[in-house]
């Protein structure tokens, strides 16, 4: 994995081309003409989009950031995908899928005459080809830090050392696989729209070594070439090069079982620095940007550019490592809780919408509880459970990325600054502590080294599975020795419920025992900015951060 490098800037490669908007996701139907040179009716043109950190690999089962997945979205697809704008569970490779009455079996029926970008055929075969990849990773695969949504999703491996929700996969004949569960989960359908269970070339993943992965859990290194040099999926746009550190590019890819990209080619061009991101787009180096500074949003618009505002559907949050001291005393997280001036510090550095947390998901997701324990700011009460809570030591090491904005933190050093002054007015001393977000940072919160941290999480799919079952439904090296069999037991079964109303019932009881245990801090569920030039039509931002760049135009 490599760090971000200093921007690159790109010229727009302008197109005089006018032409009708297509308003489709990345799925569409089979009969588009083509005339073998490109689709009848496709605008061309390329499109320059700034990214806040360099992809860490092209290959979704080994990275969970924001900036790997953009790209990884408009090269692989999945059995399923999601509604345009949405989280609703679409078909894209699978037409239809069938669980048994037990919940065990899922059997799904494949689109057919579809090619990867390699030229071979996309079939059951492949799909349980890459099923089966995934749960027979050994060694430094196995580590969350480097198969994380796995691990989150799946749980154990085929060695057997942690139970695994995954069974087995048949291909019972060309266009049918059939997907064994361990155990029924109401979850499982929507998860597989995550980039993470998004399929990709066998002969390709075998021709580049998908799998040599050294290193160590703590700093994995990607030997192979397929996350870099040859990812082929079945998407709209293929890779095409990859400049890591400065720009990756993708074209369109002409083969496309359905709907063709209107665009002929897609910039991800690094630039770390939000200010530097305006500049980039004011200067017409680039077309459009996501995370853009909430202070930077009124300016760009009043200028002429589009802004346009993705669903609230993330959190940031506070998170301790409760086996490092003084973070071991729940007085002491209620004390940081109770310190925060959460009103303040949205009211400063976000833009007009932004809702205060109470909890680790959204108030859009079922589950949610209008009566969870509230940490309201009182600087008193701080102080007593200070000191009722005995520690004298009332040292903080506190953590903040550096080269990176992200949906639910636009300016991460502006919250530490926000956050540190209301620690140190209640008697905390804060030690600073600071890394670069790719690979420093998330590779030190992953296994345990910040003992107090800023992070978050933009939700991958419509479930509160996704949001508290991953933080809290097994230990999470991320909050150190987490051990709450209650709340672990709560969310599996949660997890396994079928009944739409009784699955409410018990998430909103894991909501309110987790509110109670304080594993950390939410503080804020923001609706990110997306910004583009005049002339950049058919981009829909959704709550999921997936979407498709198939149906944009560059006038």
């Amino acid at each position: 994995m490599r760090t971000t490098s200093s921007s690159r800037r790109f010229a727009v490669i302008s197109s005089a081309v006018v032409a009708s908007l297509v308003l489709a996701a990345c799925g569409g139907d089979d009969d588009g003409d083509d005339d073998g040179d490109g689709a009848e009716g496709t605008a061309g043109g390329s499109l320059v989009f700034g990214a806040s950190a360099d992809p860490i690999i092209l290959d979704g089962a080994l990275f969970s950031d924001g900036e790997s997945a953009r790209p990884t979205y408009q090269i692989f697809e999945g059995l399923v995908g999601t509604e345009e704008g949405g989280t609703e569970i679409v078909p894209v490779l699978a037409e239809s899928w069938e669980p048994s009455e037990d919940g065990l079996e899922w059997t799904f029926n494949l689109r057919q005459g579809v090619t990867f970008h390699d030229g071979t055929d996309f079939n059951a075969e492949a799909v349980c080809f890459n099923f089966e990849r995934w749960y027979n990773f050994e060694g430094v695969m196995q580590s969350p830090a480097v198969t994380y949504y796995w691990n989150t999703v799946m749980g154990g491996f085929s060695d057997g050392a942690i139970p695994s929700l995954y069974a087995g996969c048949e291909a019972t004949d060309e266009s049918t696989a059939v997907i064994s569960l361990t155990r029924p989960s109401s979850a499982f359908i929507s998860a597989l729209q995550m980039p993470s269970f998004r399929i990709a070339s066998p002969t390709a993943l075998e021709e580049g070594n998908a799998d040599a992965v050294g290193g160590t859990e703590e700093s994995p290194a990607f030997e192979g070439t397929f996350g870099y040099e040859n990812p082929a999926g079945t998407g709209p746009f293929r890779f095409e090069s990859w400049e890591r550190g400065s720009n990756l590019t993708l074209v369109r890819y002409e083969d496309y079982w359905g709907e063709p990209a209107q665009l002929d080619e897609i910039i991800f061009t690094v630039i770390p620095d939000g200010p530097a991101r305006r500049q980039a787009l004011e200067a017409g180096d680039i077309d459009g940007y996501d995370l853009v500074d909430p202070a930077d949003a009124e300016a760009l618009e009043g200028a002429g550019f589009q802004i346009m505002l993705r669903p609230a559907f993330n959190v940031g949050y506070v998170g301790f490592q409760q086996n490092d001291p003084p973070f071991e005393n729940i007085n002491i997280r209620k004390a940081i809780a109770h310190a925060i001036n959460k009103e303040n510090l949205i009211q400063t550095n976000y833009p007009e919408g932004t809702e205060i947390a109470t909890q680790f998901m959204p108030p859009e997701l079922f589950g949610w509880a209008d009566d969870v324990t509230v940490y309201d700011y009182d600087p008193e009460e701080a102080q007593r459970l200070i000191a009722e809570s005995g520690v004298t030591d009332l040292t903080l090491e506190f953590w903040y990325p550096t080269d990176v904005s992200r949906p639910y933190m636009p300016n991460p050093q502006a919250n530490w600054e926000l956050i540190t002054a209301d620690l140190e007015a209640v008697g905390f001393t804060v030690t600073p502590m600071t890394a670069p977000w790719n690979p420093d940072y998330l590779d030190a919160q992953s296994t345990g080294g910040t003992p107090m941290f800023l992070l978050g999480w933009t939700g991958d799919f419509g479930d509160p599975d996704n949001f508290i079952g991953t933080f809290f439904q097994t230990v999470n090296p991320q909050f150190g020795n987490f051990e709450n069999p209650e709340i672990f037991a709560k969310l599996d079964e949660a997890e396994a419920e079928t009944d739409p109303d009784r699955r409410t019932e018990l998430y909103q009881e894991a909501n309110r025992l987790i509110a109670d245990f304080v594993p950390g801090v939410p503080y804020v569920h923001n609706q990110p900015a997306v910004a583009f030039a005049e002339g950049i039509s058919g981009y829909v931002p959704g709550p999921l951060n997936n979407e498709s760049f198939a149906a944009v135009t560059v006038e």
